[in-house]
């Protein structure tokens, strides 16, 4: 007899099949009892009646407890007042393990004690929907870029410089060769590879530094980083709208059942899958003003003006064309206004705030040389960036995502530690 997964068992009803798993949860009553059983696929229930089975197996209600591993055999049985439609009629159990006590019970657990417990507590409902939405998202932006034509182009984690300076980069010391970085973006790696193949993209743990406290930040967390040549800035916009609402109808399909038990709105979520509102910099700066902030014209938005913006918005908005001095050296000019940087963020509705950083880059070695002296960097560990610049130098565009960003807005949860399995955070290095 073969071995089925939960979310297949309606291929089976009214057969016997086999399963291997867990105990979720056990409720007794007499000469009937039920097992709840997961499998990492799903959840069912699989009910043990008294005249049905051996004395051994009745009586292993004594002994089973919740997360002890067993071999469920059973029958199939359509059940429509079930969660998934079916329920399992036990013939046999054969236990694997009997867990000892389980440290996580149905009563309410500090946000601390679920952290340090963060090995056990991946088990739950709620987490492991987010771990599956994790796995889609991921799935569906390589689709997607994929299907754009990008090639996979693995950026390194070790580097000898930083992408936007090293005030907010872990130093590691690198043999005879002096300190390393821990990446904080492979963009710079990137571009190389746009020279090569046309359109690459990287996808992988970077670091950043900054003793943030908020709830959007980890100091270890997933970074997708897209770039390609011969794409301007609208362009460039249009490859990241279509990503995220690729990964938008990609989630609702495979992931309809993780939404709502993580009560996400699926309706909200649906209606983002829109064209996208885009507003220069300044716009967006009037907006928040006109709604009571106090924002200059060369200001950064925070979470509270980033919810401003997006508050009337069903779907994200692009915030683009930035103010120079405030974004990074190697973005693209506005041939118009040279102040202004042809980069945009996109701002996730419903308090989100930013998913995606995105620019043209510049494309003229002298501007690039120019710029990087006037900020005062050390020019030699950027010569092989520059280069890119004598060497068959074309127009250029690229974005990065962050991961669990994108996670949270989509499944709904408001606090990035929980799409991650293992969150670092300034406070926090274990388990």
């Amino acid at each position: 007899m073969d071995f089925v997964k939960v979310k297949n068992v309606s291929e089976y009803d009214g057969k016997e099949v086999k399963l291997r798993g867990w105990v979720f949860n056990l409720r007794k009553s007499g000469k009937i009892w039920f097992l709840v059983f997961r499998d990492g696929t799903g959840i069912i229930q699989c009910v043990v009646l008294k005249n049905l089975v051996d004395a051994e197996v009745f009586d292993k209600k004594t002994i089973l407890t919740q997360e002890s591993s067993v071999i469920i055999t059973g029958t199939v049985r359509k059940e429509d007042r079930a969660a998934i439609g079916y329920e399992i009629t036990v013939s046999n159990i054969e236990i694997v393990h009997v867990a000892d006590e389980y440290p996580i019970g149905k009563k309410e657990h500090g946000a601390d004690f679920l952290l340090s417990n963060r090995h056990l507590w991946l088990r739950s409902k709620k987490q492991t929907a987010l771990m599956k939405i994790r796995h889609t998202v991921y799935y569906a932006i390589t689709d997607y870029l994929n299907g754009q034509d990008f090639y996979r182009f693995d950026s390194p984690i070790l580097t000898p410089n930083a992408c936007e300076g090293t005030t907010t980069l872990f130093e590691v010391p690198y043999f005879d060769e002096g300190t390393a970085f821990l990446s904080q973006s492979g963009q710079l790696y990137l571009e190389t590879g746009i020279m090569a193949l046309g359109r690459c993209y990287d996808f992988g743990p970077v670091f950043r530094a900054e003793k943030s406290k908020t709830r959007k930040h980890l100091t270890e967390f997933w970074m997708m980083d897209a770039e390609a040549a011969y794409v301007k800035h609208d362009e460039n916009m249009d490859i990241q709208e279509g990503l995220i609402r690729h990964v938008i109808r990609t989630v609702i399909e495979r992931n309809e059942e993780d939404l709502k038990i993580l009560e996400r709105d699926i309706e909200q979520l649906k209606k983002a899958d829109a064209p996208f509102i885009r507003m220069t910099h300044k716009e967006a700066i009037d907006k928040v003003n006109n709604k009571g902030g106090n924002l200059s014209y060369n200001d950064d938005f925070g979470s509270v003006e980033e919810s401003m913006v997006t508050d009337d918005s069903d779907v994200p908005v692009f915030i683009e064309r930035w103010p120079a001095e405030i974004k990074a050296f190697y973005m693209k000019r506005d041939e118009n206004d040279s102040n202004i940087v042809l980069g945009d963020d996109l701002i996730a509705p419903e308090g989100f705030g930013e998913i995606i950083g995105g620019s043209e880059r510049e494309d003229n070695h002298d501007m690039l040389l120019e710029r990087m002296k006037s900020e005062d960097m050390d020019i030699e560990p950027y010569q092989w960036y520059l280069d890119l610049r004598k060497y068959g130098s074309v127009p250029h565009s690229g974005f990065g995502i962050g991961l669990e960003r994108l996670v949270g807005w989509v499944s709904g949860v408001k606090h990035i530690r929980e799409t991650i399995p293992f969150p670092r955070t300034i406070y926090r290095l274990n388990p």
